[in-house]
């Protein structure tokens, strides 16, 4: 986290661990507040990585799983970078810039080792990969009132899913679940941060992950690094895969996975009930059903804390979801409860 963003967001009274806002003070009190109402969230907990060069597009559409040539300016997608084998190394939110270069955000966790991977295949392409993370200020809002909030901060605010706008203030993406993402220069990131606080509590970085837990978006961790091919985490399903693109890592098996055979394994959207104290739920702990006994029947991909329990995005055996009780951690575990995710899964 940038030093200087750092010590404003101190003084704003947030409590920093591990480079990343963990909250304001009360922890409890910002997830009751983020089930319904209107946050304002620092993004530093995800990393930013720039590609800028003449050869920037033709290197980013060999290497993901989406249609980077799409990508205009005037907009974002999601997209995955993937082992020869087809499994996610990395989920991206991928947008070009007004100077033709590109950013790709994930997980700063995965930021460091995801960019020195991809600068290796560079080769002799004109494409330079750089740390953009501390350069810019990122800011998610989310809940009910955020695209007025965001148009009185910003100037504007995109009126599609995954649209860009930009003005002299600095870029607004919207994401599903009617979340904004603001974009600005670190020095310009105080004066955006006051705006938005005039009608948005401050929470810490976990609230917004909690937003994209529940629009269903994936995020591959540390810990679920291949694990998935993209469809097992939905990833085809909010149009990050592009089936009509030219070859890239993995190509190959995530086709032949969408066009033959029935897919065993699916993502689902659950609530885990109820205080699983010492312990919680995180990701890569294995799910348990009767059906397999033993083995494990899934696995968890994202969790975040909600009031009286947490909410998780859990890849499961089709066949297990569909007749069985699914447990956390043993087959005695706690259950989850499965929701309907804000998109369809087909049969």
């Amino acid at each position: 986290m940038n030093t200087d963003w750092q010590e404003f967001l101190e003084s704003k009274g947030a409590r920093i661990q591990d480079g990343q806002v963990a909250h304001f003070g009360d922890a409890a009190a910002e997830i009751a507040h983020a089930q319904t109402g209107l946050i304002v969230a620092d993004l530093s907990h995800l990393g930013l990585i720039q590609f800028a060069g003449e050869d920037a597009q033709t290197f980013l559409q060999g290497q993901f799983s989406n249609d980077v040539r799409l990508l205009n300016g005037t907009n974002s997608q999601w997209t995955a970078y993937c082992t020869p084998k087809g499994r996610m190394l990395a989920s991206f939110l991928l947008w070009k810039n007004a100077d033709s270069s590109y950013l790709a955000q994930l997980p700063a966790a995965l930021r460091e080792a995801l960019q020195k991977r991809l600068t290796m295949f560079v080769l002799r392409s004109k494409v330079k990969v750089t740390n953009e993370s501390d350069n810019r200020v990122r800011l998610g809002v989310a809940g009910p009132g955020a695209e007025a909030a965001v148009h009185a901060a910003m100037g504007d605010a995109p009126q599609s899913v995954h649209g860009l706008s930009r003005n002299d203030r600095g870029m607004v993406l919207r994401l599903p679940g009617d979340c904004f993402e603001i974009v600005v220069p670190a020095e310009q990131g105080a004066e955006c941060w006051n705006a938005l606080a005039q009608t948005c509590k401050p929470v810490g970085g976990d609230r917004w992950d909690w937003h994209m837990i529940r629009a269903g978006i994936p995020t591959v961790l540390p810990a679920t690094q291949e694990e998935f091919v993209p469809q097992m985490a939905n990833f085809e399903l909010i149009n990050g895969v592009n089936f009509k693109k030219g070859c890239y890592p993995g190509q190959e098996i995530v086709a032949r996975t969408q066009y033959l055979g029935k897919l065993k394994r699916r993502m689902y959207l659950a609530r885990i009930s109820g205080d699983v104290a010492p312990a919680a739920p995180a990701a890569g702990d294995p799910l348990y059903s009767k059906d397999m006994q033993e083995q494990s029947s899934g696995i968890i991909v994202n969790a975040q804390p909600a009031p009286d329990g947490y909410d998780v995005l859990a890849v499961i055996q089709t066949s297990s979801a569909e007749a069985e009780q699914i447990h956390w951690k043993a087959l005695d575990g706690p259950v989850l409860q499965l929701e309907p995710l804000p998109y369809p899964i087909p049969a």
